[in-house]
């Protein structure tokens, strides 16, 4: 009886002492969007996922919406600092510098630049980057789109007799990509897409038209209605409205073939017979972790990147247009990725230049290159390991910028 009342003892203190922690961490965020954008969305919904399971109150959150890439970002940063808060999230790429500003001065506060990329290199102990390996999910969104493919031209409502306009002149399929910015991050995406596609139809194309913006719902739907008028049958996406996916579903009413791979949400109540799915992170873990951590006293890595191993990333629904068989291929290729055996950049899958690549050296420097000066050395390491591209090991945001046969990029 006595053993029996220590450990209810034991364990009522241990719950004291959980609850106590977790009162303890107040989180500031500092959002370029709100709910209405779809990867601001994504995150906001993982952190409050992970504040629920781990017991904290409403008021241990301050939220700071629509920061633009600004000296705004490191006032925010201070007015949380100010608001007692010892964790502060930051959401996009250009918040990264003004976060480290405000790391420099406030030692005991740990700030963490989401999709950032010198974290590891800056000297500082209490600034963090964070990053899933939404290219996994990318891949997978690509089987998807090539397994509607495969259907489609199987069954012959796809053909180069029917639709000529839909294939190159080597008698390739056309696929198009929205993409927001040139970065290596949206490289690494729609190239893992096209692999995606590819390992299921191999005679695809894919032409990526760039916005220059995150987010809007205007260009992106213009551009994805460009890709369409060029002959695109597959619309893949890296921005964060629903603009290509909607205009996409209007010229599928309208008789065109094309079908959408949206990004961070479901698209379907937008596109509901365009869309196919959407590759997605899932931030809840990433937070969990976080949160966890900052309660416990425990050091989070500088660079923070994970995927279907930690099913940190995802797709969403299949949608009512996907190809028969593809939720089976699906748990295929995702239980592949997950126990190693399938190899997102397996250099034998790619060509640049018509040529292997057996080599890819990537200097993780942090550049100024109006001056072409490193503001922070980093090391050059080698990305080929063992007949793969190695992304997200070396830091977590993505570095694969090459460019592999079969794509071709359009600035307008």
């Amino acid at each position: 009886m006595k053993k029996l009342i220590a450990l209810m003892l034991a364990a009522v203190l241990c719950m004291v002492a959980c609850v106590a922690m977790a009162a303890e961490l107040k989180v500031g965020v500092i959002l370029v969007g709100d709910e209405t954008e779809g990867y601001t969305l994504a995150h906001m919904n993982g952190i409050k996922a992970a504040a629920q399971s781990l017991g904290m109150a409403d008021n241990q959150i301050v939220w700071k919406y629509k920061v633009p890439e600004d000296q705004t970002c490191y006032d925010a940063a201070l007015d949380l600092v100010g608001q007692g808060c010892n964790v502060i999230v930051s959401n996009s790429y250009g918040h990264q510098t003004y976060m480290v500003e405000a790391a420099s001065e406030y030692e005991d506060v740990t700030f963490v630049a989401m999709t950032g990329d010198f974290a590891a290199i800056s000297g500082l102990s209490n600034f963090k980057n964070a990053f899933t390996k939404i290219y996994e999910a990318r891949y997978v969104s690509g089987v998807v789109a090539g397994m509607k493919l495969a259907e489609l031209l199987s069954s012959g409502e796809l053909s180069a007799e029917k639709q000529p306009n839909s294939f190159d002149a080597d008698g390739n399929v056309k696929i198009g990509y929205v993409g927001a910015f040139n970065y290596a991050e949206v490289v690494s995406g729609y190239t893992a897409f096209f692999l995606g596609v590819r390992s299921i139809v191999p005679n695809v194309t894919m032409e990526v038209m760039y916005t220059n913006s995150w987010f809007d719902i205007d260009k992106e739907a213009a551009t994805a209605e460009a890709l369409i008028a060029k002959g695109c049958v597959i619309i893949g996406q890296h921005a964060d409205s629903t603009g290509a996916p909607a205009a996409t579903q209007k010229l599928l009413d309208a008789g065109n073939i094309c079908y959408s791979i949206g990004y961070n949400i479901d698209m379907l109540p937008t596109a509901p017979t365009a869309a196919l799915t959407s590759p997605t992170n899932e931030w809840s873990v990433f937070y969990t972790e976080l949160f966890s951590a900052a309660m416990n006293g425990e050091e989070m890595p500088a660079d923070w990147a994970k995927g279907f191993d930690a099913d940190a990333v995802a797709i969403t629904t299949l949608g009512p247009s996907c190809a028969e068989g593809t939720a089976e291929k699906v748990a295929e290729v995702e239980a592949a990725i997950r126990d190693g055996s399938l190899k997102i950049f397996d250099t034998a899958t790619f060509t640049v230049g018509g040529e292997t690549v057996t080599s890819a050296p990537c200097d993780l420097s942090f550049m100024d290159y109006s001056t072409m000066t490193a503001i922070y050395e980093g090391e050059t390491v080698e990305a080929i390991v063992d007949g793969a591209f190695q992304e997200s090991t070396f830091r977590s945001a993505p570095y694969f910028a090459l460019r592999i046969d079969g794509i071709v990029e359009d600035a307008q």
